[in-house]
């Protein structure tokens, strides 16, 4: 980790061993200009690691019966062209849609973050698909967009505050939140950064960093301890419903692993990574061994995954 110490961008890592926090670690600078050090408690913009908590929150409408996730998409979001027809609930959480990219859809010379509302619109008038839904994989952050647009119409509140109210403030994660700006505030907040001419420049935002549904949750490795408790009882949601979360249900780009709901699997691991302007990020799970390693940084490189798998293999437990 010696890349991430001192006056520079830095990281947090938490590795846990039967709940117990086996190495609990911060590196380097969440605020370079302010010179704010990193914590076990700073808070980092997840990217794509919040679509375990968008699945999460679809899991948990599903369980009360008022979502089904075979629901055709557009029984929700009836705006869609009749091209999404056939796409269901199951078909967003498994990125098995077949629908366009919302990011290659936005307008040139847009300077305006998008919102989840935003992609809707981008779909909207969009005819044309990948593939038919449920007969391959591409990874969609729209995907998810949609999911927590979905869950905004079945539970009748926003996104955030039902992640909030159902998620957040039963675990105890109190720095944790879906932030939207204006609305609410990120505490001990890690700002991203970008090698620049050999110089930390500050990128913590771009066009997509407001969409909450792919990506918008902020969080820390003293409160992700917290929800990766929760993931191996029923606090939060039912035996069945982690099992569907963790089963494979497509094949990926990559022939070893396989995607569940919001989760990859390869091998005995279910992870996820994070990457987004300024941020990268990675959960990896070894459940029959009750071991997880997490590594948030605030930079653009590199990837952590192999760096969190070498950090495990540093660890004689399990």
């Amino acid at each position: 980790m010696c890349a991430y110490s001192g006056a520079v961008p830095g990281a947090c890592v938490l590795v846990l061993h039967e709940g117990v926090p086996v190495v609990r670690q911060a590196y380097g600078m969440a605020d370079l200009e302010r010179e704010i050090a990193s914590t076990s408690a700073s808070n980092y913009r997840l990217a794509s690691v919040t679509k375990q908590f968008t699945s999460a929150a679809v899991l948990m409408l599903t369980e009360e019966g008022v979502l089904s996730l075979e629901a055709p998409l557009r029984e929700w979001l009836p705006s869609l062209p009749e091209a999404a027809g056939e796409v269901t609930v199951r078909h967003l959480l498994t990125h098995t849609s077949g629908l366009i990219d919302y990011e290659d859809l936005i307008p040139p010379g847009r300077t305006a973050q998008l919102h989840d509302a935003d992609v809707l619109r981008l779909l909207k008038t969009e005819p044309r698909t990948y593939f038919a839904p449920g007969s391959a994989y591409r990874y969609s952050n729209g995907g998810y967009a949609l999911l927590a647009l979905i869950v905004e119409i079945v539970s009748g509140q926003s996104f955030a505050t039902f992640l909030r109210k159902r998620i957040f403030v039963p675990l105890g994660m109190d720095g944790t939140v879906a932030h939207q700006q204006g609305v609410s505030t990120v505490s001990d907040r890690a700002y991203g950064y970008s090698s620049v001419e050999g110089r930390w420049k500050r990128t913590d935002q771009n066009l997509t960093s407001a969409v909450l549904g792919d990506g918008g949750v902020y969080s820390s490795i003293d409160d992700l301890a917290k929800w990766d408790a929760a993931l191996y009882d029923g606090r939060l949601l039912r035996p069945e419903s982690l099992r569907l979360a963790f089963t494979p249900a497509a094949t990926t780009d990559d022939p070893a692993t396989r995607y569940g709901f919001g989760w990859r699997i390869t091998g005995e691991t279910v992870w996820h990574s994070g990457e987004s302007i300024g941020f990268r990020n990675v959960i990896v799970r070894w459940a029959k061994r009750r071991l997880t390693v997490i590594l948030l940084t605030n930079r653009d490189e590199p990837e952590p995954y192999h760096l969190a798998l070498a950090v495990a293999g540093q660890l004689a437990v399990g």
